[in-house]
C-alpha cells in the first residue's frame, strides 16, 4: 500500500513539475520535481532498487541546486 502511495504521489509531483514548467513558473517547478523525486527515493529504497535510487539521488542534487538558485 505504501509503495502504491509513493510511487503516485512521486508521480503527481512530477507532472506537476512539467505543467510549472511548461507555464514558465520557475521556482515552484523546481519545489514539485523535488517532492516528486523525494516520493520516488522512498520507493525506490523500500523495494530496494539501487539503478533508480541512484537516479533520484542525482535528481535530488539537482533539485536542491535549483531550489537554492530560485529561493535562496
Amino acid at each position: 500500500m505504501l509503495n502504491n502511495i509513493l510511487q503516485w504521489t512521486g508521480a503527481v509531483f512530477i507532472i506537476a513539475g512539467h505543467l510549472l514548467n511548461a507555464a514558465g513558473i520557475d521556482g515552484w517547478n523546481i519545489l514539485a520535481f523535488t517532492l516528486g523525486t523525494v516520493a520516488f527515493m522512498g520507493w525506490a529504497i523500500r523495494v530496494a532498487n539501487k539503478p533508480q535510487t541512484l537516479v533520484n539521488v542525482v535528481a535530488l542534487t539537482t533539485c536542491l541546486v535549483g531550489l537554492y538558485r530560485a529561493f535562496g
